[in-house]
């Protein structure tokens, strides 16, 4: 089968064969975790840039729906023993309920109207998980119960098993993102993106195309949110809805570079990078200093590169494929 000895098919297949080796191999769980974080965060950046990429609707409060994909799942299990599986659906049920009214109020407004609307979402209902204590349990967050090596309950005795249910969730929304990248969708909120006025002007209807992509946002989030409350063992609101959290979430992708496939997985793995290192290297040394290096950091990739590093990247990875066995007919690489 000859294309499989084109390098743009044989190294992505050899470097998904490295992760699935990989957590075997590292001598230390920590390494697992930051891999598992990136995983996610790759994830839930890919969901935003469905919207904020594609679309060029710069929302900034993703944790709306991250936080009822938490909540949702921890409560069941708390109060009604119902397995997180489960719950992750009903979650993410909510959150597509959520989308709607999203839809309804913030698509009426544009630019950075439109990222207050969606801060103040969230804000709104991270200020309801403290106030009803009852349900919530308020600032003094809920901790998921321990139940041992229960794969029924999200609970496994490793690290691993998260690792690769992480793995499987970021590759599902890269494959997402591009069927959707090449889908009458996608076209649509391409367009949508760069000329509202002249996208509607040709007949596309740009409420009902930002919904179904808010849809699929709106599902992974809470996807994420799930995972991270069962992976973390503990929710509370500014974890779970938090206005740090939905920056982050867009970050990841504005870094790697929005509107692309593999812009929010370069951009997890950069960002994870940076939290990591500046924690390790500068924590304990001066309080907050490790807050202002990695702040400092990105401010000085963004101001580099606005468009996000994926086009820097590709250039080398296209570079690199043709020098590489069969890599004669390589013209171009997917971004």
């Amino acid at each position: 089968m000859p294309h499989l000895l084109r390098p743009q098919v044989y190294v992505p297949a050899g470097a998904l064969a490295v992760l699935v080796i990989l957590p075997h191999l590292l001598p230390n769980v920590f390494y697992i975790h930051i891999l598992i974080m990136m995983f996610l965060f790759a994830a839930l950046g890919g969901a935003w840039n469905l919207l904020g990429g594609y679309g060029g609707q710069l929302s900034l409060g993703n944790a709306a729906f991250f936080g009822v994909g938490a909540y949702a799942s921890t409560l069941l299990v708390n109060f009604y023993n119902l397995s997180p599986w489960i719950g992750m659906l009903l979650g993410a049920m909510v959150a597509m309920l959520l989308s709607v009214l999203v839809g309804a109020i913030c698509f009426r407004l544009r630019g950075a109207y439109f990222a207050i609307a969606t801060i103040g979402l969230a804000e709104v209902l991270r200020l309801a998980a403290h106030h009803f204590r009852d349900l919530t349990y308020g600032a003094q967050g809920i901790t998921v119960p321990f139940k041992g090596s229960a794969p029924l309950y999200f609970q496994f005795a490793s690290k691993i098993p998260y690792y690769y249910i992480a793995l499987l969730f970021m590759l599902g929304v890269i494959l997402l993102t591009r069927r959707l990248e090449r889908s009458r969708l996608g076209n649509y909120l391409v367009a949508i993106g760069q000329n509202q006025e002249a996208a509607e002007a040709l007949g596309i209807n740009s409420a009902w195309a930002k919904q179904q992509a808010n849809f699929l946002m709106a599902l992974i989030t809470a996807f994420g949110g799930t995972f991270y409350a069962q992976y973390i063992y503990f929710i509370d609101p500014p974890s779970a809805f938090g206005l740090g959290l939905s920056i982050q979430i867009a970050l990841v992708a504005i870094v790697g570079g929005v509107a692309t496939v593999m812009g929010p997985v370069l951009g997890a793995v950069i960002m994870e990078s940076l939290i990591q290192f500046t924690q390790i290297a500068f924590a304990g040394t001066s309080y907050g200093l490790e807050l202002i290096v990695y702040g400092a950091l990105l401010v000085v990739m963004i101001l580099l590169r606005p468009t996000g590093l994926i086009g820097w990247v590709s250039q080398g990875y296209g570079a690199m494929l043709r020098n590489l066995p069969g890599g004669g007919l390589v013209e171009g690489v997917e971004r």
